[in-house]
This record gives structure tokens, C-alpha cells and sequence, in this order.
């Protein structure tokens, strides 16, 4: 049978760490079976045997990160062992003998080469002492010759003006990469000039951070940053964003929350939250206005039927994902329950794989940490992402053009151009205004 693996449990996945055996050495073991507890980039999975047999051997003990496909145990059959180590280490020194011996022997003729070039050198040096040297009236003869202009081969065949050499060396353009324009191809002045401003600019060089003993640290990227960090290139780069702020009327969302918390305190209706009412309110507004719920796929538009919200959770290491599929079928209770859970296990990196990848939109709310508002990065190929700032309160003029105090919430919601268009977000953003204005429209 053959080593087990350190196996890809993700498609960002590089390497693992083996949190936990679920068997010992020795152990039998059935396909299918819970074998051992791997850490991620992005969660904590269990894995399960890929064979039946018994657990011989474990080369990785918990604790340990092993690059994906490295051998981390061995399964046999019966009587069946692992193969020894020992056996391994000598195959390789004997690999590493040979090169070695062969080494030894071609330092042992160098030397023996090395005397034949002495040898020649000195008959040479006595060549060269029979050589008479020039005397001062031969030198005085000979007359001076100017220095020759030191140019590049290729530049010196190009017909170029005065004008335009003195351009191109000030600008640092080649010009034998110049279309002349002027009589028999000669590069004017105009040329050169054209020629620097479509020239791409060169990159600044990088300049490493400086960090001084006692006063700062360096910390390596853990997995989960590096991927952050290369999807968010992925995404500002390429991905041309705008945003659109709305500010809602928060007061009746407050008031149907204050309804739902006097229910009792055994109720499930307690455990709805506001960030549960903006969640429902965000796919309802996605089923109102379908194409906004799209994402961009090269030559065409890709318009989900599922609208699989994702949900932005914040982790010691990051940020994760999760997504609750399908949640145009889900009614709030649903959605509240499974944001908790889905938020708690991202927490303790307890998801699986299909849990948090995928996605058509996400929502990010950092009203809770005492944000007003902010724009969020798309997470793409996803068309937007909604960012939910906290509730505030305001001055506000009510139908009897009374001042009262009110409560306002921003929403900033940051689309794919390629995608949405700003009459297309900000239909969007009508119906959502509206939902979370009438929540009891949420509770249908």
C-alpha cells in the first residue's frame, strides 16, 4: 500500500499542520474513518482514511507542518511494514559518496595542471623581456591620435539629427528602437520626444522595511494573510470598483428588535440581532433586482439563479468567508442560526472546504466595532460587496417638521463595474433602503 499524504484540502492550500491523531500507531483503520485533525490556511478539518489496514507508522507527530503531498503516515495491509529509515539514509549516502570521490579526484590533478601553465607563463615573460622597448624618439614621432567616441553599434548605423542624439541620451531613449519620421528614415527631435512618453514607466525599486532591535518585530505571513493579500491584488488590480452610501432610517429596525427581545428571554426571537435583519434584508433585495446578484467571467456575465450570501468574519489571522447557500429559500430565524454558527466555527477553524468557498456577494459589518461607515474591497469574482457601518444618533426632522432624535445607518456598497453599473447598485440599494425601513416585510 502506499505512504500517505499530507493531502490539498483547499485550492489556496501549500501546506498543513497536524493538529491531532484521532488513532495510534497500531491501530486498525477502515476507509472513510476519521484518522487525523489538519489545520489549513483557512480551518481546522477532520480527515478521513483514504484505505483499510493498519496504522504501521506516523512520520509526522501533532504539531507539525508538512508541505502538501509530503508523507505523514504509512497504512499496510496484513503483515505488511513500513519501509525502515535506515535503509533510506543509506541508499543516500551512498548517492553522496560518489560525487564526493569523484571531487577528490579532480582536486588531485589540479595541481598537476596547475605546473604546466607556471611553465609556459615563464618562457613567455622572457619573450616578452627580449622585446625591446620604443624609444623616446619613436614616441615622439608617432603623432597623438584623438580618442575614438565610445557608441553603441546599433545607434551609431541610426540616422539621427544632432538634435536628436542630445534628446535621447538627456531622456534615455534608445534609438534604435525610434521609427524615424524625417527624410530616409533619419529620428528627429519630435521622434525621440514621442518615443519617451510612450516608453512604460519602470517600477519603483522595493525597499526592504527597517526594523530596529528592541522596538518593532518582524512577523512572517501565516498562510491565511498571504492568500488575503494576493486576493486583494487580484481584486483592486484588475477590478475596476465604485461605491454608492445610503443612510437608512434605522428607527423602525430598532423598534422591531425592542418587539422582538420583549418576547421573553426563552424565545429564539431574542437571539435575532440587527446584523441578522440587514443580512435577510440584503438576498430579499438580490431576489428583487436578480441581476444584481452576477459576477464577471471573461467574455460574458455569469447571473446566479442561488443567491449563496457570504458572510465577512473576522479571525485572530484574518478574515473568512463562510456562505449560506441557497438563502433566498432561508426565512431571518434560519439565517440568524446559521450566521452564528457558521461565524463560530470560522472562529475556531471548524469549517469544511465547501463551507466557506463560492459565494455570489458578500456582506462585511464592522458597526459593532464602532465604524460609521466604510468601503470593502470586492471579493471577487463576486459582482459587489455591502459594508454595514454602525447605527448612529442624529438630529432628524419627523412628518410634523419636529427635530427628534433619530438613528441613521450607512451602507456603502462597492461594485464590479464590468458588472454593475450605477443605475443597477443604486436600484439595489432603493429596494434594500426599503426592506430595512419596513422590516416587518422581513418576517413574511
Amino acid at each position: 500500500m502506499p505512504e500517505i499524504q499530507m493531502p490539498k484540502l483547499s485550492d489556496t492550500m501549500t501546506e498543513g499542520t497536524l493538529v491531532a491523531w484521532k488513532k495510534k500507531k497500531g491501530d486498525q483503520v477502515s476507509a472513510g474513518e476519521v484518522l487525523a485533525e489538519i489545520e489549513t490556511d483557512k480551518a481546522t478539518m477532520e480527515w478521513e482514511s483514504p484505505e483499510d489496514g493498519t496504522l504501521t507508522e506516523i512520520y509526522v507527530q501533532e504539531g507539525g507542518k508538512v508541505n502538501v503531498g509530503d508523507k505523514i503516515a504509512f497504512i499496510g495491509g496484513e503483515g505488511e511494514e513500513a519501509p525502515k529509515e535506515e535503509e533510506k539514509e543509506k541508499e543516500k549516502e551512498e548517492k553522496e559518496e560518489k560525487p564526493k570521490a569523484k571531487e577528490e579526484e579532480k582536486d588531485e590533478e589540479k595541481p598537476k595542471k596547475a605546473e604546466q601553465p607556471k611553465e609556459e607563463k615563464s618562457k613567455t615573460e622572457e619573450k616578452a623581456e627580449t622585446k625591446a622597448a620604443p624609444t623616446k624618439a619613436e614616441k615622439r614621432a608617432e603623432p597623438e591620435k584623438p580618442a575614438p567616441k565610445v557608441e553603441k553599434t546599433e545607434e551609431a548605423r541610426v540616422k539621427a539629427s544632432p538634435v536628436a542624439r542630445r534628446v535621447a541620451a538627456e531622456l534615455g531613449v534608445d534609438l534604435s528602437t525610434v521609427k524615424g519620421t524625417g527624410p530616409e528614415g533619419r529620428v528627429t527631435e519630435t521622434d525621440v520626444r514621442a518615443a519617451a512618453k510612450s516608453k512604460p514607466a519602470t517600477p519603483a525599486p522595493k525597499v526592504p522595511a527597517v526594523v530596529k532591535a528592541g522596538e518593532s518585530a518582524r512577523i512572517q505571513l501565516s498562510g491565511m494573510r498571504r492568500i488575503i493579500a494576493q486576493r486583494l491584488v487580484e481584486s483592486l488590480g484588475p477590478v475596476p470598483h465604485f461605491y454608492l452610501d445610503i443612510d437608512v432610517n434605522a428607527a423602525p429596525l430598532m423598534e422591531a428588535r425592542e418587539e422582538l427581545k420583549s418576547a421573553g428571554e426563552g424565545s429564539d426571537a431574542v437571539k435575532i440581532t440587527v446584523n441578522d435583519f440587514v443580512l435577510k434584508a440584503a438576498v430579499q433585495a438580490a431576489v428583487k433586482v436578480p441581476r444584481a446578484n452576477a459576477s464577471f467571467d471573461d467574455d460574458a456575465i455569469v447571473q446566479y439563479a442561488d443567491i449563496d450570501l457570504g458572510i465577512a468574519v473576522a479571525i485572530e489571522e484574518g478574515l473568512l468567508t463562510p456562505v449560506i447557500r441557497a438563502a433566498q429559500n432561508k426565512s431571518l430565524r434560519e439565517i440568524s442560526e446559521l450566521a452564528k454558527d457558521l461565524a463560530h466555527r470560522a472562529r475556531n477553524k471548524r469549517m469544511k472546504p465547501e463551507e466557506f468557498q463560492g459565494g455570489t456577494f458578500t456582506v462585511s459589518n464592522l458597526g459593532g466595532m464602532g465604524i460609521d461607515s466604510f468601503s470593502a474591497v470586492i471579493n471577487p469574482p463576486q459582482g459587489f460587496i455591502l459594508a454595514v457601518g454602525r447605527i448612529t444618533k442624529v438630529p432628524a426632522v419627523d412628518d410634523c417638521d419636529q427635530i427628534i432624535v433619530g438613528h441613521r445607518m450607512s451602507l456603502t456598497m462597492s461594485c464590479d463595474h464590468r458588472v454593475i453599473d450605477g443605475a443597477l447598485g443604486a436600484e439595489y440599494l432603493k429596494e434594500l433602503r426599503h426592506l430595512l425601513e419596513n422590516p416587518a416585510l422581513l418576517l413574511v
